[in-house]
């Protein structure tokens, strides 16, 4: 439960700071502790680094929970119903700031409040999927970190022909129900198409699609993976059909590569809920949403799952591990 403290402590424990801080202020006189709504994507367990990260921030800036701020948790599950009851619930809490992940998660968010605001930690495309009218100047209530994904498609394609040089059918698994993926394959499919790779796509819009879809794959050199909630929380599943498949694996998280994927090329997600706090903390201030623009990755990593490449046979490239970031073995 939130902890209720009078203005003075409350000011005691910030160091005067919060004079002038609006949201802040308005929770004050309401007797409550100003409240952050984290709509987590999948798990609690999944996305512990991501939370660290953010909750490690905002004590660093003075957000110390339950002492000068309340957050609530909520875990969608990989389940976009649940996004949509999440988000709702967060608008009957009538929390102060809305922290969200992915697109489908910003989304949802979006859909269900125009007024309270909300920052998003890492998406694919927010002006391409009508989060934000614009980088610059984000408009409405919406801002936060774009992961950047359709720009480094045809990176992690070309660091996947490093590993298998005789790519020629490249198969890539997506989520046909989230607008992001979906501009994202478009890439990927482009992207191929210009290495002169011939694709097959692997639509899926649920769980139990996943298995089917390998069953009907057929001949593949290579799998590329498109992240979203629902991947994520199958991600150790499709490892394990592709591997059995002997399909060699790119994707664009970390999280995907630990569990058994081959490789992983993108930002570094923790990073991107760290300074996602920073946005928390100016809005707690008083700054709107729509004059924050949105921000881009500054960290990109590289992790090379050593035992997965064993498994499949593989020698990666010694000049390749050396650029690694991380080397699971």
């Amino acid at each position: 439960m939130p902890v209720t403290i009078g203005r003075r402590e409350l000011l005691a424990a910030l160091g005067g700071a919060a004079v002038g801080w609006p949201l802040a202020a308005r929770a004050q006189r309401a007797g409550k502790l100003p409240a952050i709504g984290f709509l987590g994507s999948t798990t609690p367990s999944a996305e512990s680094q991501r939370t660290a990260a953010f909750v490690g921030r905002l004590r660093e800036l003075g957000w110390i929970e339950g002492r000068t701020i309340a957050n609530e948790y909520r875990w969608g599950e990989g389940r976009p119903e649940r996004f949509t009851e999440i988000a709702a619930e967060f608008v009957r809490l009538k929390v102060d700031v809305m922290i969200v992940g992915g697109t489908p998660t910003a989304v949802a968010a979006k859909q269900a409040t125009a007024v309270i605001p909300i920052v998003f930690a890492m998406t694919g495309d927010p002006v391409g999927t009508g989060l934000v009218a614009h980088l610059a100047r984000p408009g409405g209530n919406v801002t936060g970190l774009s992961t950047q994904t359709t720009d480094t498609v045809s990176k992690r394609i070309e660091l996947l022909r490093e590993v298998v040089p005789n790519l020629r059918r490249l198969a890539i698994l997506a989520n046909i129900n989230s607008p992001v993926v979906v501009l994202e394959m478009g890439e990927a499919q482009a992207a191929a198409n210009t290495l002169g790779l011939e694709v097959v796509t692997l639509e899926v819009g649920q769980a139990e699609d996943i298995e089917r879809t390998f069953e009907t794959l057929g001949r593949a050199d290579g799998l590329y993976v498109c992240a979203d909630p629902l991947v994520s929380a199958n991600r150790t599943r499709i490892n394990a059909l592709a591997l059995a498949a002997r399909l060699p694996t790119m994707h664009d998280l970390r999280e995907y590569a630990v569990p058994g994927g081959l490789m992983s090329y993108g930002p570094n997600i923790p990073d991107l809920f760290r300074r996602a706090g920073d946005y928390v903390n100016k809005i707690l201030r008083g700054a709107k949403p729509a004059e924050l623009p949105v921000e881009q990755p500054t960290k990109f990593d590289l992790v090379i799952n050593l035992r997965t490449a064993k498994g499949l046979g593989l020698e990666i490239p010694p000049t390749l591990l050396t650029r690694a970031d991380e080397v699971i073995e």
